[in-house]
């Protein structure tokens, strides 16, 4: 694909999930090329850590994006799912030394999502004048005060989620009633290797279960809630 305008440049989007690494090209706002690869049990069995699939999550998209004829010279962006890094609003941010560091060592865990950001600032490091970034990572935390309240004071509740997914799909139906996503009251859910079901109240999500931590319902990859007596 060949850009049509030196003013229009493209956009790469990556989002690694515990069973999937999905991506996409965009000129602008128009999609240009979507790819959803599947990974199975045996194939990421294999890998000690999630970093250590580093390698074979990006060689993969590579791949594809070589057999598409991308004019790689145009992508002005790469942008990838945000990891554990620490608890932060919800935004872009442009990825750094800090945040790689972060990642790299899982400061809050090893998650699949830590990989959107490693590999968007390897490819973007490739390309000249391209920038890292990462949108809505996984710890974007707006709770409310009474949902950090758990059932015993030795732990608090933290948010950790599906923020980029729950963010877009929010914005997509507030688009298709034609109101403002920072207007409305919604109940989101994202299902997948994780399940995470959210309160947004006026554009910040006010209550969520911790999806990474196996809170909220159980799913492939996650037990749900146990019960406390018989797991003790």
């Amino acid at each position: 694909f060949k850009s049509s305008s030196m003013s229009k440049r493209l956009i790469l989007a990556i989002n690694p999930g515990s069973t999937s690494t999905k991506f996409a090209l965009f000129e602008e706002e128009n999609l240009i090329f979507e790819k959803t690869l599947r990974h199975t049990f045996e194939e990421l069995s294999g890998f000690n850590k999630v970093t250590d699939q580093f390698h074979f999550r990006k060689d993969l998209i590579m791949k594809e994006l070589a057999g598409q004829k991308i004019d790689f010279s145009a992508i002005a962006a790469v942008v990838g799912r945000g990891g554990l890094i620490k608890p932060i609003e919800s935004g872009i941010y442009e990825v750094n030394k800090k945040m790689i560091d972060d990642l790299r060592t899982g400061i809050l865990g090893q998650h699949a999502s830590n990989l959107g950001g490693l590999i968007a600032d390897d490819i973007a490091s490739s390309l000249p004048g391209a920038k890292a970034y990462i949108v809505d990572p996984v710890v974007v935390d707006e709770l409310e005060p009474v949902a950090r309240i758990s059932g015993h004071p030795a732990f608090e509740r933290v948010s950790i989620f599906h923020a980029l997914n729950q963010k877009a799909v929010a914005r997509l139906y507030a688009e298709s009633v034609n109101r403002k996503y920072e207007e409305m009251n919604l109940i989101i859910v994202h299902m997948g290797g994780g399940i995470s079901v959210g309160a947004h109240r006026k554009g910040r999500i006010i209550d969520v279960n911790n999806a990474l931590h196996g809170d909220g319902p159980f799913s492939p990859e996650r037990s749900g809630g146990l019960p406390s007596g018989q797991l003790v």
